[in-house]
């Protein structure tokens, strides 16, 4: 059955019904997205294609929001959990969510009801989808991507779109320079922004030796043919070149958009922060400043021109992405109103500049930073320090700062660490067979959906996070850097594992069963179903060959994954371009800081809701978001939760509503004084960005919410089936 013929059979539907049911849509949906009001849909990611997390709808209010009551749920828990959390789009009537086992669902908005349901044969964009719809909405689409491939359903229907790229898809791996076959993935978790009949990504292609670079890239809505393409590590000719070696551009990767940017529709300027170059924590192959990694890069959203861009860090060697999504607010300026464009930071610090030009609103010194004592690395001398406005996050972590909630004998292990260690602030580099402090950590004191804007009012609320990592810096042994070429039998499991596997296991198999424990059975069932932190991989993405490849190396790693009688590896050389004459180094990404049972070796609060005015450039309140239900149940609720993905959504009726992640409680905030007013607990660990929306004059708010296992001291334990959406609303009768 091909793709066409399959994709209008999913849903079984006889010829009546299908017209039924595409006339109750249309009627479902009322006047154009494009007519209502700024601020009142909920039909992009992060709300707008500014990103801004804001809604104009002011029906809860400080005065009601205490008599919000959920209304519906839509329970979606599929065999493992998703990956990450999802944030619904809501058009007119309808919600468009991904459903149980990964489907995309379209669902009433007003009542959860199922409309139709799209299954996937792969792994879907994490965190949310892109609507498209023509001037007279007789053409609606939902774009996505499953597997690296970019995808569309009609929105009426959930029926493929088959005349889109071949045969229903584009491939994402194409076009980027390298051989097609030893790239992974490519596909970022976040979904993008459609701006006129384009629709325009970013990438997370790994972020280790040898991934591809993070183009960003701009498709036709209606063809898939790539309509422009902006090549983040430049090639020659380009600006930009001359901050990378010679031949970078042939082999460097990373330098990514793999979360959120935001479109200025008004001026057709499209901003992306982008990410570190890999391999992210040791540079030796590609010194230099490297742009545009760590870059908020402005570009025409035409054309993929650049336009400026401002650098945060220099030659990153510490996971420093730019993430969050930018924030397009006018405040005043020195006596008149200025366009802004305001981004929050993994390092901490707020990115203040001005939006047509990339100039910084308050100065930015360059100042000196500890320089890096690995072989045949160059750190960078200097980095940026805004002077205004105040950091949110912290950025320093001693002896005086351990966790007080911690038994003496881990307050005794944590300080001889740091004693230990080197530890010298901000942009401490990372050292070889030494314990490096790194504060804030590698996931930032800001990551994906973190701030919301209030464009009334200039004010920018961020979720901030303040957790340190540790990193020991070892030489890569020359047996698991050699990187040999493909055979007639296909790639070495070594490749293959490097390729799809390492980046979350390690490099070294460190998160993997020894050799001697390695259960193919129980690997291909993992691997196919996925589980809580992992999304399944399909047969399409990684075939069962090669499948059965990476599973021989790991129970014989000295083979290489080669078959019984097949040559062994050959010694050398290492993964090609080293650095000149030695090997490459590696170290874990991000290794959290915490005690032996899961608590933060640092001392609270962990997260925390900061309130910026950009008019002043000051900071006018901060309070905890959320707990950690160890400490919580003995009384103790003031230290914020740990690692949340999630992010707030602020209001015109005086609001700001989010969840706390693994407690399971969902809040709103005054936004004026950080005031909680309303809090909630839900079955599961609510997750994402909310979505606040409008249908005939009722106001909702919906949160995604995970369900399945945890550990029970940081986050609370959850049932699978709590995993899905939790709709709020007034009562009628306080509408």
């Amino acid at each position: 059955m091909n793709r066409k013929a399959r994709s209008a059979s999913i849903h079984s539907l006889r010829p009546a019904g299908c017209l039924t049911l595409f006339a109750g849509l249309v009627a479902a949906f009322g006047q154009s997205t494009a007519q209502r009001a700024p601020y009142t849909t909920w039909s992009d990611f992060g709300g707008a294609k500014d990103s801004m997390q804001y809604s104009s709808l002011k029906q809860i209010t400080k005065s009601n929001v205490g008599k919000l009551e959920q209304i519906w749920s839509y329970k979606a828990p599929g065999p493992r959990g998703f990956r990450l959390a999802f944030s619904p789009l809501v058009v007119d009537r309808v919600m468009y969510a991904r459903g149980g086992d990964g489907a995309i669902v379209a669902l009433d908005a007003t009542t959860g009801k199922q409309i139709w349901s799209h299954p996937l044969d792969g792994a879907p964009t994490d965190r949310g989808f892109s609507y498209w719809e023509s001037k007279d909405r007789s053409d609606r689409r939902l774009i996505f991507s499953v597997d690296s491939y970019l995808q569309e359903i009609n929105a009426l229907t959930g029926v493929t779109i088959n005349t889109f790229g071949n045969d229903g898809r584009v491939n994402l791996r194409e076009g980027l320079g390298r051989d097609v076959k030893n790239i992974g993935r490519v596909q970022s978790g976040s979904p993008g922004h459609v701006f006129e009949n384009l629709i325009i990504l970013g990438s997370s292609p790994g972020e280790l030796y040898d991934s591809p670079p993070g183009d960003l890239r701009a498709y036709d809505v209606r063809t898939g043919k790539t309509v422009w393409t902006f090549h983040t590590i430049p090639h020659p000719g380009e600006y930009g070149y001359e901050t990378w070696p010679k031949d970078a551009w042939k082999y460097a990767g990373g330098a990514n958009t793999w979360s959120e940017f935001a479109i200025d529709e008004k001026r057709g300027i499209a901003y992306f922060p982008l990410g570190s170059p890999t391999y992210d924590i040791y540079g030796a192959d590609r010194i230099g400043a490297n742009l545009f990694g760590n870059c908020l890069l402005a570009l025409d959203a035409r054309t993929g021109k650049r336009i400026w861009h401002f650098q945060t860090v220099h030659h990153d060697l510490w996971d420093y992405d730019m993430v969050t999504g930018p924030k397009l607010l006018t405040v005043r300026h020195d006596g008149k109103m200025i366009d802004i464009v305001a981004l929050p930071g993994k390092t901490g610090f707020l990115y203040v500049l001005d939006r047509v030009t990339g100039k910084p609103l308050w100065p930015v010194e360059e100042r000196p930073v500890p320089k890096s004592d690995v072989p045949g690395e160059q750190s960078w001398p200097t980095q940026p320090f805004p002077t205004k406005p105040p950091p949110f996050g912290v950025q320093k972590f001693g002896v005086d700062q351990i966790n007080p909630y911690l038994d003496e004998s881990e307050k005794a292990r944590i300080r001889d660490i740091l004693l230990n260690a080197r530890n010298e602030g901000m942009f401490t580099p990372p050292v070889v067979g030494r314990t490096q402090i790194e504060m804030p950590g590698g996931y930032g004191a800001s990551n994906w959906g973190a701030a919301a804007g209030d464009p009334a009012t200039g004010m920018l609320y961020v979720r901030a996070w303040s957790v340190p990592d540790t990193r020991v810096m070892t030489e890569r042994p020359r047996s698991v850097a050699a990187d040999p070429p493909p055979t007639s039998q296909g790639s070495s499991g070594f490749a293959l594992y490097s390729r799809i596997c390492a980046e979350c296991h390690g490099p070294d198999r460190a998160n993997m069963p020894t050799p001697a424990n390695i259960k193919a059975d129980f690997i291909k069932d993992t691997v196919r179903q996925g589980n809580a932190r992992m999304p399944p991989i399909t047969e399409r993405a990684l075939s069962s060959q090669d499948l059965d490849t990476i599973i021989a190396y790991l129970a014989n790693p000295a083979s290489g994954g080669r078959e019984q009688g097949q040559p062994a590896l050959p010694s050398g050389p290492p993964m090609s371009p080293p650095p000149p004459g030695q090997i490459r180094y590696w170290g874990p990404y991000g290794n959290p800081f915490t005690a032996t049972n899961g608590m933060p070796a640092i001392s609270p609060p962990w997260a925390e809701l900061v309130a910026y005015d950009l008019n002043e450039g000051a900071i006018k309140w901060r309070t905890t978001l959320g707990t950690i239900p160890a400490l919580a149940a003995q009384g103790i609720k003031n230290t914020g939760s740990v690692r949340p993905r999630n992010g707030p959504v602020v209001t015109a009726g005086g609001l700001i509503f989010v969840g706390s992640g693994g407690d399971g409680y969902v809040h709103a905030f005054d936004k004026d004084t950080g005031k909680i007013l309303w809090e909630k607990e839900i079955e599961g660990n609510p997750d994402g960005i909310p979505a606040v929306y409008d249908v005939d004059g009722r106001q909702y708010l919906a949160f995604y919410a995970a369900g399945g296992p945890s550990d029970g001291v940081v986050t609370r334990v959850t049932k699978p089936e709590a995993q899905g959406y939790y709709v709020f609303a007034l009562p009628t009768s306080d509408r």
